[in-house]
């Protein structure tokens, strides 16, 4: 579950970026842009640590 919500939140950042680059009608600010990418990282670390305690058992 925290693999899929990583997957989201990378997601609405890329997408964040893309809008911006693209047509300047970004929908977050830079604090909204880090707190997302963030969240997606902390998301992610938590996904691998779950795998690799499973994997270790």
């Amino acid at each position: 579950m925290p693999l899929i919500g990583a997957i989201l939140l990378f997601v609405v950042f890329g997408v964040n970026v893309g809008l911006g680059s693209a047509s300047n009608s970004a929908f977050l600010n830079d604090v909204g842009e880090m707190l997302v990418l963030s969240g997606a990282a902390v998301l992610f670390v938590i996904a691998i640590l779950k795998k690799e305690a499973v994997a270790k058992k």
